[in-house]
């Protein structure tokens, strides 16, 4: 059974930090893609980026870039989202996803449908 499980959110002022992990089971990271998406209340789910651990490739979104950085341990089946800088519309929940790795385009793996697994979601709220 594969489970992705997000951890590391909370409230925070902004101009501050926060870096959310999310931990795989039942699956190789060396075999698949991971993203983190967010969901604002009442908005669609927005890709922020996906990493492949084997390679060590990231696709960005440039919603975020210079902000948000991706990352992976692959000994430990994790993947972080640093994320500096925080603005109040940074306050959604917070979604780690996988994906088998088939394609190689930023525009497949920030794109929601492409998924096959995902977490629970973590939430980030940032205060002004």
């Amino acid at each position: 059974e594969v489970q992705l499980v997000e951890s590391g959110g909370g409230l925070v002022q902004a101009g501050g930090s926060l870096r959310l992990s999310c931990t795989a089971s039942g699956l190789s990271l060396d075999e698949y893609v991971l993203g983190w998406f967010r969901q604002a209340s009442g908005k669609e789910r927005e890709g922020l980026g996906a990493i492949d651990s084997l390679t060590g490739r990231t696709y960005d979104s440039d919603s975020v870039k210079g902000r948000f950085t991706i990352s992976s341990d692959r000994g430990k089946g994790t993947v972080y989202l640093q994320m500096t800088s925080l603005k109040p519309e940074d306050t959604a929940v917070y979604y780690c996803a996988a994906v088998h790795t088939t394609y190689y385009t930023t525009s497949y793996y920030l794109y929601p449908p492409s998924y096959e697994y995902w977490g629970q979601g973590t939430q980030v709220t940032v205060s002004s």
